[in-house]
């Protein structure tokens, strides 16, 4: 283990021995209650808006059926969208591209084995819509991922969170190692129908404990900035390049809000919606978030 003198030393030589020094702490706004989730949406693993922001997208994950649920912004729901060819392994997140285009990530991989990830494009432009169907579907697998499983102290191969910018995917890892530390990774994949190899172009680190730091859903705004969702924070990426992730400034935002949050969306390039599970008495709920970043 190299001393704090080291540490110092080797990032004046522009070596980053230590990902948490790129954190930054941001106080912020309270977290406000939009609206409760209708009942049948349970397990809500992603929400996306549509292009005319009308229309909340959200589906659920493995166990549950292959629909896309629209909901209007009070959170009515307006229509059940079945994907009529294709089955729900395990959706974990949903966005969209700038045309408007609306993707599903069937990638949950809680125990890091699959070999069968997938992201989908669906035919879904509104919310009148009452089925829609796969129209490109994109097959990888992970760079550096030679074992299924490897061994749980690399258990780094799971993804519940991903965004569409300019032609590639962007998938963020959610750590499920022992000896958990907030080490998460960023892969490119190209928006093209085929098999690819996810380019890893990102090895970064969240502070906290497995409540802080286990990225479940992600959002990109027109600004170029990435909101990666943890159960009791956000985490504000900028300062990234396409092709590499590791010069992202972080900004960690306590939402002072613990529940099992696993979607978000920025609904405006300040603002961003929140969905978390429904779990006894709490939870099932649509929040607002704005976020006053440095």
């Amino acid at each position: 283990m190299k001393t704090p003198m080291i540490c110092v030393i080797t990032s004046l030589l522009l070596i980053n021995c230590n990902p948490k020094t790129k954190n930054e702490q941001v106080t912020n706004n309270p977290l406000k209650v939009e609206f409760s989730l209708p009942k049948k949406l349970k397990e809500v693993s992603g929400i996306a808006l549509s292009q005319d922001q009308k229309t909340i997208w959200a589906i659920e994950d493995q166990g549950n059926k292959n629909v896309v649920y629209g909901l209007d912004r009070s959170g009515k729901l307006i229509t059940e969208a079945l994907v009529e060819n294709t089955q729900n392994t395990d959706w974990e997140d949903i966005t969209k591209d700038t045309a408007g285009n609306i993707y599903i990530g069937d990638f949950g991989n809680n125990d890091n084995d699959r070999q069968n990830l997938s992201i989908l494009k669906l035919d879904l432009k509104n919310g009148a819509q009452n089925t829609t169907k796969v129209t490109q579907t994109t097959t990888f697998h992970y760079e550096g991922q030679t074992e299924f499983p490897p061994k749980k102290s690399n258990w780094l191969y799971d993804s519940e969170a991903f965004v569409e910018k300019e032609g590639n995917f962007y998938l963020f890892t959610k750590n499920r190692s022992k000896g958990f530390d907030g080490t998460f990774l960023v892969f490119q994949i190209p928006n093209k129908e085929g098999d690819f190899e996810a380019k890893l172009v990102g090895k970064l680190k969240l502070e906290g404990g497995y409540n802080d730091a286990a990225i479940t859903s992600a959002s990109i705004n027109s600004k170029n900035q990435v909101v990666l969702l943890t159960h009791k924070n956000i985490h504000l990426l900028s300062g990234f390049t396409a092709d590499n992730f590791n010069t992202a400034k972080i900004q960690k935002i306590s939402l002072n809000h613990n529940s099992q949050k696993e979607a978000v969306v920025f609904a405006d390039d300040q603002t961003v919606l929140i969905a978390d599970e429904k779990d006894k008495d709490t939870g099932g709920k649509i929040y607002l978030f704005t976020i006053d970043s440095k």
